[in-house]
């Protein structure tokens, strides 16, 4: 039997981060985990490119562009949709998910999903470098394994 997982290092890899601007208080705290995951991770700095987009309905859509523009070995998309009075938060935050999922299945490119739907910001908070951890560091290590693993199966059939 052979199992074949992915590694975490980062050495000679380069990620896109596509962040959301709307619930910035939240964001700003998933991005730097995120960048501080990849540079601990021996991502170089000028390895990662940031790309800044107005809320999370968007994230799709301009992972979708990076994607067709290549270059990048993986993409975290980070976003904050809070719980609101109205079904608002349904659409965006599936409308977010299921693009992310349709651009790492349409272009062959790990996608990882650090987008946060919480009920209030306290939950948000929580999720942002608070007590339950920050997942933008969490879709960051994603993204590295996920890489990682791409290139391993390539090499495996090749």
């Amino acid at each position: 039997m052979t199992r074949i997982a992915g590694s975490m290092n980062g050495k000679g890899r380069r990620f896109a981060i596509v962040v959301s601007r709307f619930n910035e208080l939240v964001t700003d705290r998933l991005l730097a985990g995120a960048q501080a995951c990849l540079e601990q991770h021996e991502v170089a700095a000028e390895d990662i490119v940031v790309y800044s987009v107005p809320g999370a309905w968007e994230l799709p859509l301009a992972v979708d562009r990076i994607l067709r523009a290549g270059g990048f070995d993986g993409v975290i998309a980070l976003g904050c949709v809070i719980r609101g009075e109205t079904p608002h938060f349904d659409y965006v935050a599936s409308g977010a998910t299921n693009g992310l999922l349709r651009n790492a299945l349409d272009h062959g490119v790990p996608v990882a999903f650090g987008v946060l739907t919480t009920d209030d910001t306290a939950q948000a908070m929580a999720r942002a470098g608070g007590k339950a951890g920050n997942k933008g560091w969490e879709a960051a290590l994603t993204a590295l394994e996920m890489a990682d693993l791409y290139a391993r199966i390539e090499a495996s059939h090749a």
